[in-house]
């Protein structure tokens, strides 16, 4: 289970890291992160994880402004020193609310609740559950997207997209033809506005419509190689941690 912590005190960032490992040795700590604007930019740039446990009062605001800058479908295990937000917490992600100083026991049935919600039906069940929510409203995937051409601004149908892939902090779009162009939005943003139905995130750096995927190998480490169609010299291995996210869309 892939996990990051939220959290603006290190020390107590540290001790829940401990705590964790001593409830599920399993559990890996990903990323650490200790204010908003990190959260956010980490969010927008990375694979997200399986569960996030976020401090509630962070150095630059209340984390909650996190969820209004960040389509986060992720589940979330606030931790805080008071309860005065716990209705504004599970108007969010929230699966628990744990008070600090956090009681191992507690912490480990909060764990625990994660497992029965999502993770007992695979990996898959958590993306699952948010295309589910999405696919309640289809109104409002793009079906354009504005890309650049030089100085000039056009649009191009997503139908026409066969993949979108990040490079450093720019995003291109490659249509069918192998033809590039340039993106305002990052990686994260697409795959939030893209039917996903249509497109999958691969890995960290690629976004694939399933009409360009040509033939999928199996691959080192329980992994998936793609092939796709305009061919690309960016990583096409599907990621570990959504192997199983990836059979499910390919056999909708």
């Amino acid at each position: 289970m892939r996990v990051v912590i939220i959290e603006d005190e290190t020390p107590a960032a540290m001790r829940l890291a401990r705590m964790l490992q001593g409830v599920d040795p399993g559990i890996e700590v990903v990323r650490k992160l200790d204010s908003v604007e990190s959260s956010v930019k980490y969010l927008e740039t990375s694979e997200r994880p399986d569960l996030i446990f976020m401090d509630i009062q962070l150095a630059d605001g209340l984390s909650f402004s996190i969820f209004e800058q960040v389509q986060l479908t992720t589940p979330v295990i606030f931790t805080t020193a008071f309860d005065n937000f716990v209705l504004k917490a599970f108007k969010v992600n929230s699966i628990d609310y744990l008070l600090k100083p956090i009681d191992e026991k507690e912490l480990g049935q909060a764990v625990q609740k994660y497992k029965q919600l999502y993770a007992r039906s695979g990996n898959g069940q958590a993306g699952k559950i948010g295309r589910l929510v999405q696919e309640m409203n289809p109104a409002k995937y793009k079906q354009r997207l504005l890309i650049r051409r030089g100085q000039q601004l056009q649009s191009i149908k997503t139908s026409d997209i066969a993949y979108c892939h990040a490079d450093g902090k720019l995003c291109f779009a490659t249509d069918h033809s192998g033809n590039s162009y340039l993106l305002d939005q990052t990686l994260a943003q697409l795959e939030s506005c893209l039917e996903p139905r249509q497109f999958f995130r691969m890995n960290r750096q690629l976004l694939v419509n399933i009409e360009s995927i040509r033939k999928v190998h199996t691959w080192l480490g329980g992994r998936l190689k793609v092939e796709l169609a305009p061919s690309t010299a960016i990583d096409t291995v599907v990621s570990r941690e959504r192997v199983n996210g990836f059979k499910e869309w390919l056999g909708n």
